[in-house]
């Protein structure tokens, strides 16, 4: 070992192994290029599927529901009752004051017209006044072969072409809300890719000082994300992964963040490699032994806390476990692979201007020992100073700090949303679904979907009937001209009429139900709106009186069953999957860093980190940004991000410490890890934060909430956890932080003197 001309250390350049620097010129040149080859070829493959997510993703709420839940088995009965599956929108014209007999003709007259726009099946119904006369509603059924985005554009397009002056129509009900969704996931391919890779690039400009770096760590996340999007694009073509705007906004995000995070621990130890060994096929091999195992060891403990969401009851969450986990999969690849091939290549060019030179000092505090030296007279030997002088009083400062932040959970309102809330912004959607219920039932457009069977059609229609805050209980009928009959029950006998045809007050006919293994669907219309606190509580007391007085089972489905269900897994999976994650993540530390001590105490200071992520976000959201609420699955994301992702830096931190604590002992291994660590670190808590922000320019509210707890997060577990708490809570215990291995004994010479000293 050499010393510096500060009195510090620097590491003795190895000599070349023969399996390493001896090899074949041949073999150092192909290896390389043959890996960026097959990068290079499978990136041009994946690339232009990004305009062709749309061809096997969904956004269809009821899709992602569990299979045992009531909603879902209701939806799946329906192809038994009609063709296809086409999915209603709802036309609402309205004039204040009252509509005259011109608006009705001209109504009437583009009424006409609908039947023959792309996309709009058979079906339509007739034209529908409202009592008080101001507003008309009309049921549009588009058919679910098309793209139901599109045809609600279309529809919008004409009506508002064709209204006279002064009426104003919506296109609202279910297909309104589901295209008003895929518009505001629309920019997932364009401006959250674009916002995110511009923000990386700014910030690994100011990081490297370098216009050649940059590019290479960037080329290697977005190569890593073209690769993970094209196996995906054909696990959902085969129907073995479920893909829609959500996770695909999380996988893009996810990619090129971890794969980032990743390039830039390697860049870190292939710099200090290049000052230490001449050539560069020795300091890429020498990069790749430093930062393997912690590069394998983060990626596999994100990987382990997404494949619990497999636990998951919904299937939105089981959708995001595989998909994310194959980005990051690819994501460890790339940067394991593709980056040192392209830095291979490079060489110290790579870092351009600031060029590492073969066998450069490192500056060291002249204070220290040799091997106590910090290798930095910057930031971060400062830090490492302060951690040394006072690391009992940061390390409860912190925590005190932290804890007081948690606080704000208990404002957190993650009950759930309105389904016409869940869009950030103007929504037509929306906007019709408040004047629908100004003029009609809030619910006509969703109504409530009952499947029972036929021997049991009395009693189920005669407790729809006494149920408050449900009206107009019809069935399905293939022999009504609407589709629809009016279903009642008079002296314990059902009848099913429909309006005849002819002129009005032509008297009602019997019609059949349609039957379909000896069930029937009956439907009511809720007086509330279908995504109202309202709604919820009519659909679950009728549940509960269907359970009570029904012998067979008697499902409830609907838009407002739906939102039932949803939020009643997530609340189930949030309570069953966190503490799984804790404790695979918990055993990964523990094989990782070959001790329990520090493993639980890193899961702890996590699990205090994301408190106070959670309630510093609950304040935002409640007082700055007044959202409604929250999904309930908003905290269970949000802890699997945090906590997988954030015990990636107290990875790369403590396996540097531990590296560090064999040769110098620990006290002097944690301050040498951190000024080691601090800067690369910083630098990969500051991107990842700076993409998960991006989310942000989606105008979802699940994303946007997730965006700020995981943006605000990260940047916490980055600034105050792994500088300040970690480090200091390390130091203060000292060689026991690696109880129960050989290290917690002290049993290295630098330990014993260290033990010796601090007793002193």
């Amino acid at each position: 070992m050499t010393h510096g001309r500060h009195g510090g250390t620097q590491t003795t350049m190895e000599a070349p192994s023969p399996g390493r620097g001896g090899a074949p010129r041949w073999l150092r040149i192909l290896l390389p290029a043959m890996l960026i080859l097959l990068w290079l070829t499978a990136a041009s493959i994946g690339g232009p599927y990004f305009g062709k997510v749309s061809e096997v993703a969904t956004n269809d709420q009821t899709s992602f529901l569990p299979a045992s839940a009531d909603a879902t088995e209701v939806q799946a009965a329906l192809d038994g009752f009609r063709e296809g599956d086409d999915i209603p929108a709802l036309v609402l014209f309205v004039r204040d004051g009252g509509l005259s007999d011109a608006d009705q003709t001209a109504i009437d007259d583009e009424l006409s017209k609908l039947a023959s726009l792309d996309g709009i099946a058979d079906g339509l119904s007739p034209a529908i006044p409202s009592e008080d006369g101001d507003a008309i509603e009309v049921f549009v059924p588009i058919s679910g072969d098309a793209e139901v985005g599109d045809v609600v554009e279309a529809l919008r397009a004409q009506l508002a072409e064709a209204v006279p002056s002064g009426m104003d129509v919506f296109v609202t009900g279910p297909a309104g809300f589901t295209a008003d969704l895929t518009d505001a996931f629309a920019g997932i391919d364009g401006i959250l890719l674009l916002t995110a890779l511009g923000a990386v690039f700014l910030i690994l400009i100011v990081v490297y000082r370098s216009p050649v770096l940059p590019f290479l760590v960037l080329g290697t996340s977005l190569f890593a994300l073209c690769t993970a999007l094209l196996t995906v694009w054909w696990l959902a073509k085969a129907g073995v992964v479920l893909l829609n705007g959500q996770v695909q906004g999380i996988l893009f995000i996810l990619v090129i963040g971890a794969a980032t995070d990743y390039s830039l621990l390697y860049v870190s130890r292939y710099r200090e490699a290049l000052r230490d060994h001449e050539k560069r096929w020795d300091a890429t091999w020498a990069a790749l032994r430093g930062s393997f195992e912690p590069i394998v060891a983060s990626g596999g403990t994100v990987i382990a806390g997404l494949l619990c969401l497999l636990l998951s009851d919904l299937n939105s969450n089981k959708a995001l476990g595989p998909v994310a986990s194959i980005g990051i999969v690819f994501s460890v690849l790339a940067a394991l692979t593709f980056l040192p091939a392209l830095l291979l290549a490079c060489g110290r060019t790579s870092f351009w201007p600031l060029r590492p030179k073969f066998g450069s000092e490192h500056a060291v505090h002249v204070s220290r020992s040799d091997d106590a030296a910090v290798p930095t007279t910057g930031l971060w030997g400062r830090i490492s100073g302060l951690i040394s002088r006072h690391a009992r009083i940061v390390w409860i400062g912190s925590t005190l700090l932290l804890l007081v932040a948690s606080l704000g959970v208990f404002q957190l309102k993650a009950d759930g949303v309105a389904q016409s809330d869940l869009i950030l912004g103007t929504s037509e959607a929306r906007d019709g679904q408040a004047a629908l219920g100004e003029h009609f039932p809030a619910g006509s457009a969703s109504p409530v979907s009952i499947l029972t069977q036929e021997t049991d059609a009395a009693q189920v229609i005669g407790i729809l009937q006494q149920t408050d805050g449900l009206d107009n209980v019809q069935v399905l009928s293939g022999d009504s001209a609407t589709g629809t009959a009016d279903a009642t029950v008079t002296d314990g006998e059902v009848v099913f009429t429909a309006p005849a045809a002819g002129p009005p007050g032509t008297p009602a006919t019997a019609v059949e139900p349609t039957v379909d293994d000896g069930r029937i669907l009956l439907q009511a219309t809720l007086d509330d709106a279908p995504d109202s606190a309202a709604a919820e509580e009519t659909v679950r007391q009728l549940r509960s009186d269907l359970d009570a007085d029904v012998s067979d089972h008697t499902p409830v489905g609907g838009v407002t069953a739906t939102a039932i269900d949803s939020n009643d897994a997530s609340i189930h999976d949030r309570n069953l999957i966190i503490p799984v994650v804790l404790a695979v993540i918990l055993l990964i530390l523990m094989l990782l860093l070959r001790a329990v001590l520090a493993p639980v105490l890193l899961i702890l200071s996590v699990v205090v980190s994301f408190g106070a992520a959670l309630g510093v976000s609950a304040l935002v959201f409640n007082h700055v940004f007044a959202f409604p609420g929250a999904d309930p699955s908003v905290p269970l994301y949000g802890f699997v991000f945090l906590v997988a992702l954030g015990i990636d830096y107290n990875i790369f931190l403590m396996t540097r410490v531990r590296e560090e604590s064999m040769r110098v002992g620990t006290r002097a291994g944690v301050l040498r890890g951190l000024a080691i660590t601090g800067g690369v670190i910083t630098s990969a808590g500051l991107v990842l934060a700076a993409t998960f922000a991006a989310l942000g320019v989606i105008p979802i509210l699940f994303l946007a909430q997730i965006a700020f707890i995981v943006a605000f997060g990260v940047l916490l577990d980055t600034i105050i956890v792994r500088t300040l708490l970690v480090p200091a809570l390390s130091h203060d215990i000292g060689a026991a932080i690696w109880w129960p291995s050989k290290l917690a004994t002290g049993r290295t010479e630098p330990e014993r003197a260290q033990k010796h000293k601090h007793v002193a």
